[in-house]
């Protein structure tokens, strides 16, 4: 019975410091920001067709699906970077008329590994019926690696943020006691997406898209000692 009300003080005894520090102690967020060249980009594609006959209609979207995918398959991207989204098939009312058409569409996500074969990949997809661009995603293979930087980063930057606020009033900072992960941002930098009106030869002559640098935003909440100097 001794040892156990002596192991309760105990715990509680380390609590109270514990609860003591974080009320005495120097609470700092910190953050780590890592830029990065991407070297892989995603494009959520989309296709889509109208009609009187959902049959009809669907069949359009088929087709071209198929030929695009044959397409990639052609230019070496793996089956596994061709990714459905989503299929749908609606009926949709005009008002103004009091009619209804069937759209089906379909989105598609392709992934290319090699930045570089951007264009000559999306003129291949115009010419075999892709009509609709969602958007483009800017990816780091080295994702991973590039995040653990930031937050090496995030922690030294807390800790550089407490000493500035501690040196004024004649301390210094100790240990840290309390460390925790906040937000961490992926930033996709800004592009140019491809206007779907323009023939597929102008597009294989322009540059589309501005890869540029990924941020890889990493922010920590550090709380340290404060001792007397």
């Amino acid at each position: 019975m001794k040892k156990l009300i002596l192991l309760i003080a105990v715990v509680t005894g380390l609590g109270m410091q514990a609860q003591n520090d974080m009320n005495t102690g120097i609470h700092v967020t910190g953050e780590g920001i890592v830029k990065v060249a991407p070297d892989k980009v995603t494009i959520k594609s989309q296709i889509e067709h109208e009609g009187q006959s959902a049959t009809s209609v669907k069949s359009q979207n088929d087709e071209v699906v198929n030929d695009i995918i044959k397409y990639l398959k052609s230019q070496g991207i793996a089956e596994k970077h061709i990714n459905t989204n989503y299929i749908n098939l609606n009926k949709r009312y005009n008002y103004n008329d009091k009619t209804y058409t069937y759209v089906a569409n379909q989105a598609i996500s392709i992934t290319l590994e090699d930045i570089s074969k951007y264009e000559t990949i999306m003129k291949g997809l115009l010419e075999n019926g892709l009509n609709g661009i969602n958007g483009v995603e800017f990816k780091s293979s080295d994702i991973d690696k590039h995040k653990a930087e930031a937050r090496r980063k995030a922690v030294l930057n807390a800790k550089e943020k407490a000493e500035a606020l501690a040196a004024p009033l004649g301390q210094t900072v100790g240990n840290a006691f309390f460390i925790s992960e906040g937000s961490s941002d992926n930033y996709q930098p800004v592009y140019r997406t491809l206007e779907m009106k323009a023939s597929s030869d102008q597009a294989s002559n322009q540059e589309t898209i501005a890869p540029g640098e990924m941020e890889v935003k990493v922010e920590v909440n550090v709380a340290f000692q404060l001792l007397m100097e």
